[in-house]
């Protein structure tokens, strides 16, 4: 006879090999059962919300499905916020919590299940007759839905004996793919096949397609760009653009501006991948493809819902015998052949009038030393900019942005473990900003105990940067958005790790040695920008907010 916590620890590891654990009351008969099976590596956190945050970005890197886990109540809630950004940006992923008993709630029972469909999860419950069966379905749903499934296991269940179900599985949930729309299909081939200037813009949900839509693009004569998260689909590819939108370099904005039928893939065209929808022209026609039941802005013109790499094999396909205008981008495009455009960027100053380093020049300067083999985990803030602008992406999905899609900063060291260990063999560096650092710091230690080479940026300009920026320029009171001036090289050593304060471009010859020592463990470099050096995507908002007063 085996526990409910052992039949549910048995069906997890029927479908992956990672969970990124913070164990207590409510979980721990859960963990032991895994740590007695030994057929999954278990990574103890130091904050329940790097849980869900390390298993979002470990699904984000590798693609595979992981496992995060918490006790109930405070361990729960505190895990709310990288859950309410996991279904934001429709990551699959099993989120194992401790449950109210089935007696009914006690006085520190929160309705953890409202608070799930709150965000946008879904969720099950556990009991004695079918936990094996009900983990198997959240596996299914997640995989099915791509959203976050919580399972809970009330707590007067965990260690009760679960019945005999009589129906084993090694084998995980496959998902049924949504048939595709033919005469959609045979509608975005017509438009591709006379476009005179196409292009063909990938997000995450490409990264499968890239293949197809790079054969796509020679055979029609397309460029090609990507939405920020996907930085790296189309990586030494002749005729890249680069990334689209905010982050968009000026004569990268200014080529996208002039296609005329716009090939977008797996990309959910929000506010800054459109640039607050001044990205394309007015003129140009817009075919999505997506998992999604409907196109996700109202700007697309031809909605194909179904998998990218179906779709994108079937277009090219279907235009086998196509000939693309003679050079239908000459005279316009012939810059974009090297696939630098993205980084024909401002070099900066070095050192800012007010004495602290710029941020430009301490980026395009690190983005040439760093190891080639990197991948980014950004956390969110102003310092977004800067990653986005400045450094070289190596294959898709090497950029994990945890907390963009809900607005949210602190998640980036949390999220860090996750990556690191999906791709061991890359140097993994952390961009954060001071503020975002300290909320997410107890997680520095996680990082340093997974990863075989990180460094972790922290763009330290004492404030809070986007809110000095973008609410400071419009008169409100900015005490509150400042910070104390912290010494992230000294809690660094604290940790184990590394520490660096660059406060000139010489500081950073360290950095240099460390890389050239073999770029092991983790670096920590505190870089003291100045706060008066504003990314381009931040003063795009400044603009639109004061044109709406």
């Amino acid at each position: 006879m085996i526990t409910v916590s052992e039949a549910v620890a048995g069906a997890v590891v029927e479908h992956t090999t990672e969970v990124f654990a913070l164990m207590g009351n409510g979980n721990a008969y859960f963990t032991d059962a895994l740590a007695r099976g030994g057929r999954v590596r278990m990574t103890g956190l130091r904050h329940e919300a790097a849980t869900v945050a390390s298993a979002d970005a470990y699904y984000r890197v590798s693609r595979r499905i992981a496992v995060a886990t918490t006790t109930y109540g405070p361990g729960y809630t505190n895990a709310l916020t990288p859950l309410a950004e996991a279904v934001c940006s429709r990551t699959p992923l099993v989120f194992v919590v401790g449950g109210e008993p089935t007696t009914g709630p006690r006085p520190w029972d929160v309705d953890q299940v409202a608070l799930a469909q709150g965000v946008g999860a879904r969720t099950l419950t556990v009991d004695t007759k079918t936990p094996a069966a009900t983990t198997r379905e959240a596996f299914r749903l997640a995989q099915a839905e791509r959203l976050p499934v919580v399972l809970f296991i009330p707590y007067d269940t965990a260690a009760a004996p679960a019945a005999d179900e009589h129906t084993p599985s090694t084998a995980p949930s496959t998902v049924s793919a949504e048939p595709l729309d033919q005469r959609a299909i045979a509608k975005a081939a017509g438009l591709l096949s006379g476009a005179h200037r196409p292009l063909i813009l990938a997000g995450r949900g490409a990264r499968d397609a890239a293949a197809y839509l790079g054969g796509l693009a020679d055979r029609i004569g397309a460029l090609t760009t990507t939405s920020a998260p996907a930085r790296g689909t189309f990586a030494g590819r002749g005729f890249d653009l680069g990334v689209c939108g905010g982050f968009a370099s000026e004569d990268t904005s200014k080529l996208i501006r002039q296609a005329d039928v716009v090939l977008a893939v797996g990309v959910g065209l929000n506010q800054f991948t459109t640039a607050f929808g001044t990205q394309f022209s007015p003129e140009a026609t817009l075919i999505q493809i997506d998992v999604l039941p409907e196109k996700t802005n109202p700007m697309v013109d031809v909605y194909i819902r179904g998998d990218a790499s179906e779709a994108a094999s079937v277009l090219l396909e279907l235009l086998t015998n196509h000939t693309p205008p003679a050079r239908p981008w000459e005279g316009i495009a012939e810059d974009a052949r090297g696939s630098r455009l993205n980084f024909s960027r401002d070099p900066g100053t070095g050192q800012a009038p007010d004495g602290r380093l710029d941020p430009r020049t301490a980026m395009e300067h690190l983005n040439r030393i760093l190891p080639a083999n990197r991948q980014i985990v950004s956390d969110g803030g102003h310092f977004i900019g800067w990653t986005s602008y400045y450094f070289d992406l190596p294959a898709p999905d090497s950029l994990t942005m945890v907390g963009t899609q809900y607005q949210s900063i602190g998640l980036g060291l949390p999220s860090a473990p996750g990556a690191a260990l999906a791709r061991p063999d890359a140097t993994t560096i952390v961009a954060t900003g001071d503020g975002g650092g300290l909320m997410g710091l107890p997680d520095l230690d996680s990082l340093v105990r997974t990863a075989k080479s990180a460094v972790v940026l922290v763009f330290n300009d004492a404030c809070y940067g986007a809110e000095i920026h973008q609410y400071g320029s419009q008169g409100l009171d900015q005490k509150i958005m400042e910070i104390d001036q912290v010494d992230f090289a000294k809690l660094a050593e604290g940790f184990g790790a590394t520490g660096l304060v660059a406060h000139t471009m010489d500081d950073l010859d360290a950095v240099q040695h460390w890389v050239d020592e073999g770029a092991r463990g983790t670096l920590v470099v505190d870089l003291r920008i100045s706060r008066n050096v504003i990314a381009p995507y931040i003063l795009e908002i400044i603009e639109l907010t004061l044109k709406k007063k």
